[in-house]
């Protein structure tokens, strides 16, 4: 029986995913059913507390719920802010100027292989533009997020979730150097 008052802000992506009693990869209990609607109680982190519709409650990684759509605010409602990726494409821009200057460097000469390494080490950026689709990466909570102009939401995610914060936990992209790299 459902619980009263229970509408769904997520869903369990297609492929299911670990639950766990508190918020502890050291404590697991059981997987949640693939596409289970769930409902987004708080985040901790990268952690995610949901309620079920039978009113069972566990944490899970919230980087991988997939959003709900919500419906659209009626005229006589209050206009709803929708998540901004202006901060995400600002860092985007920021981080691909960094490299951008680095590369116009090595190609001058002014530097060489492994000091264009050092200078472009830690620089992560993803962003794909499809018309009006969009998918942006963030670095910081190492996942994808997906834009269609009217909203942002999470796409995919990276490792396991991490504490608040704590920062991303993987190591640069190494490029495959050429032999006429020094």
């Amino acid at each position: 029986m459902p619980t009263p008052g229970f509408r769904p802000s997520h869903v369990v992506p297609p492929d299911g995913m670990p639950a766990w009693e508190a918020p502890d990869p050291a404590r697991p209990t059981v997987s949640l059913d693939p596409l289970l609607p769930v409902q987004l109680t708080e985040r901790r982190g990268d952690w995610g507390h949901v309620l079920c519709a039978n009113g069972w409650s566990a944490w899970v990684d919230g980087r991988l719920l997939v959003t709900v759509p919500q419906d659209p605010p009626t005229a006589d409602g209050p206009l709803e802010a929708t998540a901004d990726p202006l901060a995400l494409l600002t860092g985007a821009e920021t981080v691909l100027a960094r490299y951008r200057a680095a590369a116009q460097e090595l190609a001058a000469g002014g530097l060489d292989g492994a000091a264009f390494r050092q200078r472009t080490e830690g620089l992560r950026i993803g962003v794909v533009v499809d018309g009006a689709d969009m998918w942006l990466y963030d670095a910081e909570r190492d996942r994808w997020l997906y834009g269609d102009g009217t909203r942002l939401s999470a796409y995919a995610a990276e490792g396991e979730p991490r504490p608040p914060g704590q920062g991303a936990r993987h190591a640069p992209t190494r490029a495959v150097a050429s032999d006429g790299d020094a």
